[in-house]
């Protein structure tokens, strides 16, 4: 006998995926949450060695100027320009598949190091989509990738956010979670999603490193062009030199005197 027409439920897209993910199921859980951990995405050696890269930057980079930025908090910014630790990582296949199903046509924005300091408190819910002017709801246009270069957990300041809380809806009331993962996971997290760093209550910095896209017609809030110098520039996988603004946004924004730029950039 037939089963009187009920419906089987829909399972939900997951929160939390393993290394060998696929694109479509973190863009699924991208649409439906806003955000995606992929646990131990790199191995201990890779994490380490990224550390190694970033120490000598972080001993000069300055703690910050604003209740924003964090006044116990380093940023490393300029991040191509300063160390080749996140050139593949930029570019990887995983990435960039979400990325273009999500936005399409994109350029890196605001890539970062965070180093949140013992003392932080957490920062300020917001959307990384709000520098932008444009009204509610809209597309998305944003999406970063978090990576965890040491354990986040509640204690030491992992990125606090409100699961749902994306595609332009207003400040949310309940409370935000805090995205606790191991070292070398990354998180994918969409530009609308309400979130914020977390307060580090523990004696030790918490070291991570956000990758931001957006739509390449779109301003990048870093300027790229002047933050890598020219010489390092040129000598950078194509794929990447195009996500640092040595690209066209079809069907022709971004050109230099009617060239492609990277032809520029190659003189």
């Amino acid at each position: 006998m037939g089963d009187g027409g009920s419906s089987q439920a829909v399972p939900s897209a997951p929160t939390r995926v393993g290394p060998d993910v696929d694109v479509a199921t973190v863009v699924a859980g991208l649409r439906e949450h806003g955000y995606v951990v992929v646990e131990r995405f790199l191995d201990d050696e890779r994490v380490a060695a990224i550390r190694d890269a970033l120490a000598p930057v972080l001993a000069t980079t300055p703690e910050g100027r604003n209740d924003f930025e964090g006044f116990a908090t380093k940023r490393i910014y300029a991040l191509f320009a300063k160390t080749r630790a996140f050139d593949d990582l930029a570019i990887h296949p995983l990435v960039l598949g979400v990325v273009d199903a999500i936005l399409e046509h994109h350029q890196l924005s605001a890539p970062t190091g965070i180093e949140i300091g013992p003392g932080s408190p957490a920062q300020p819910l917001h959307r990384d989509d709000q520098i932008y002017p444009l009204p509610d709801p809209h597309r998305e246009f944003v999406v970063n990738t978090m990576w965890a270069l040491e354990d986040f957990t509640a204690e030491n300041g992992a990125t606090l956010l409100v699961p749902g809380s994306h595609g332009g809806q207003p400040r949310p009331d309940e409370p935000p979670i805090p995205a606790e993962m191991p070292a070398g996971s990354v998180m994918f997290y969409l530009g609308s999603l309400w979130h914020g760093g977390g307060a580090n209550t523990t004696g030790a910095p918490r070291l991570g490193v956000i990758l931001e896209y957006a739509w390449a017609y779109l301003r990048a809030q870093e300027n790229h062009l002047l933050a890598v110098p020219r010489e390092v520039a040129a000598a950078l996988p194509p794929r990447l030199q195009e996500l640092l603004g040595y690209g066209i946004c079809p069907p022709f924004v971004g050109y230099v005197d009617g060239r492609h730029p990277r032809r520029v950039l190659q003189g």
